[in-house]
Order: structure tokens, then C-alpha cells, then sequence
């Protein structure tokens, strides 16, 4: 498969090429090739701005030959109200790890939310209860949204119940939703009783304290934490991690900017009592669930691994519709 030149592709590019079911079977693969030790890890720096912060996150992978891909995203949690545009912009670049050659440069809005939840999905099929009657998404901002598309490819609750401090959103997101899929979504407006309620709860929120705590949770819950992708960001409460079987995207990662982060911080927990990273259970080194009371807590913090197979499946396909615009990066060496 060989495209002219580096393939230019826009945000509506990568949202048409990179369904759910694809990205999904692009992620498993990637944890599962990095449990298996055929890379080496995926590295990650932040930066902070005033109002915001900037991360690269950046990674090995080999499919059909081996790429490198780095992701350069701005995260501006004030973007919407002040100034209209998205929380989260940036770019992905993907290279030829063979030779070097810059293959494509895509934008990373689509990328981000598409491989966080597939993320979420992959996990959800190894630790969620099978049978489920009430999810719970809290946030319902613009990863919501994705989070629920790729969660009802591997796990059907009967019903989802949506949650934000913002009620309007909360109320828009479940009547857009609800009309997608065909589902019954329903705002709530008291998390506790939400919460309780609900065997898989996603959390996907820009929060700084955590919300969902010890008391609101009954055994037997899967929850996906999502949104603790730097040091200032929690979700979870420490006492829930460390009552709780932890599995991380990538536990090193989970330990400097996860809710993890925060459960060490606290010293409710430590490193060693994390059970498994999810590419050692999709490996089969590790177990998934073993008991129907078990609480468990994915703490997603996302990972350079991701954006990389993300973006070579809308590479891929990308070549193979002839997506895109193609342009010289640089010429050729005399």
C-alpha cells in the first residue's frame, strides 16, 4: 500500500474513516502486541498554559510495517464558553518507522475521542457484568458521545442514565443520543442515586476533585475513568481505588497523571496493588473478572499507543478510498 506524498486529512476526513468497530479492533490489538513485548512503551510530555494545557503523546506499532505516530493536542476546558471552539484541537503526525517519511498528518479531535472509547470498550468486554439493566455516563460533553457508541459494541445495558453539572447538556445529550440509538437515555440529576443504580459507569469529565466516591458504588460495578489525563485532573475517589481492582492503559502513566495518581498521593494505595494493565489481560497473562461482586476501576489515561493505531487505520483506509489531499512535506535528497 503506498500513498504519493503525505496525505493531508481533515476532522471530517477521520470521523467518516474511523468507525467504531475499527478503531475498537485497532486498540486490542495495540495493548494486546504491547503486553505481548513486540514494542517498546509509548512516551508522553505536558506542559501547562494559563488556561489549558498542551500533552504530546507519541508511540511504536507495527501492522502492516512498522509506524511511529505523535499526537500534539491542546486540552482548553474554557474553549466553549469563551470562546466557541472545542475543548480539545490538535494534530497527529504518522511516519514511516522504517524511513522516516511522514506518511500523514491528520487532525486529533476525532482521533482522541474515538480511541479513548474504544479503549473503554475493550475494557468493558473484559470487565464489565455481561448482563447490565443501567449504565451511567457522567459528563456529556464531546467524548460522551463516543464513549456510548463504542460501549454498546461490546457491552447492551437496557438503559443509560446521562449526568452533568450542567443540566441543559445532560437533557440535550440523552435526547440526541436516545434518538441514535434507539435507547432509553434519561438525564439524571442526583448522582449518588444514578450511580447506585447503574453496574457500568464511564466517567469522562474535566474535573479536578473527584465525584464518584466509596459510598455511592455496590459491589459488582465496572467503572471506566476517563478524564484524569494530567496530574490535576481526578474522578475517583482514592478509597474506592484502593477497595477496588485496579487495572490501568499503562500503569507507569496511571501512576504520574491517573486517578492512580491521586490514590498513591493519598496513600491508599501503592503501585504493586494495581492487578493488571489492560494489554496483559487481552494477552491472557492476566485474568478479566473472576466474581460477580467485583468492583472494577479502568483507569484510562490514554496513551501514545492508541493515537498510533488509531491513525493507521485511517491511513489505511484512508489510501484505499483515496481520502485526503496529498502534498510534498519536503523533497527529495540529491
Amino acid at each position: 500500500m503506498k500513498a504519493p506524498g503525505t496525505l493531508l486529512l481533515s476532522r471530517t476526513d477521520v470521523e467518516r474513516l474511523l468507525t467504531p468497530d475499527l478503531c475498537i479492533a485497532a486498540v486490542e490489538d495495540a495493548f494486546k502486541q504491547y503486553a505481548e513485548g513486540t514494542m517498546p512503551p509509548p512516551g508522553i510530555l505536558g506542559m501547562h498554559a494559563e488556561e489549558g494545557s498542551f500533552h504530546v503523546k507519541a508511540g511504536f506499532l507495527t501492522t502492516d510495517r512498522p509506524y511511529f505516530a505523535a499526537k500534539l493536542n491542546a486540552n482548553f476546558p474554557r474553549n466553549g464558553a469563551k470562546h466557541a471552539l472545542p475543548t480539545i484541537q490538535g494534530a497527529v503526525i504518522l511516519c514511516d518507522a522504517a524511513r522516516g517519511t511522514p506518511l500523514a498528518i491528520m487532525d486529533s479531535i476525532a482521533i482522541t475521542a474515538l480511541r479513548t472509547a474504544a479503549a473503554s470498550a475493550v475494557a468493558a468486554k473484559h470487565f464489565a457484568p455481561e448482563q447490565c439493566e443501567t449504565a451511567l455516563i457522567c459528563g456529556c460533553g464531546g467524548q460522551a458521545a463516543a464513549q456510548l457508541r463504542a460501549l454498546f459494541r461490546t457491552r447492551r445495558p437496557q438503559r443509560v442514565l446521562a449526568y452533568d453539572r450542567d443540566r441543559a447538556k445532560a437533557m440535550a445529550f440523552s435526547k440526541a443520543m436516545g434518538a441514535e440509538s434507539g435507547m432509553p437515555i434519561e438525564p439524571a440529576t442526583d448522582l449518588s442515586a444514578a450511580a447506585a443504580e447503574s453496574r457500568i459507569i464511564i466517567t469522562c469529565t474535566t474535573a479536578q476533585r473527584y465525584f464518584i466516591t466509596r459510598e455511592m458504588i455496590r459491589p459488582g460495578t465496572f467503572i471506566a475513568a476517563v478524564g484524569a489525563d494530567n496530574e490535576n485532573k481526578q474522578e475517583i475517589d482514592p478509597r474506592l481505588l484502593a477497595e477496588s481492582t485496579v487495572v490501568t492503559d499503562l500503569t507507569e502513566q496511571a501512576c504520574l497523571i491517573g486517578d492512580l495518581h491521586h490514590a498513591i498521593s493519598a496513600g491508599t494505595m501503592t503501585r504493586e496493588a494495581v492487578h493488571a494493565e489492560l494489554g496483559e489481560v487481552i494477552a491472557g497473562h492476566k485474568p478479566g473478572r473472576q466474581r460477580a461482586d467485583q468492583t472494577i476501576v479502568f483507569d484510562s489515561t490514554g496513551t501514545g499507543l492508541q493515537d498510533v493505531a488509531a491513525a493507521i487505520a485511517v491511513y489505511r483506509r484512508a489510501v484505499e478510498e483515496q481520502a485526503g489531499s496529498s502534498f510534498v512535506l519536503s523533497a527529495r535528497a540529491a
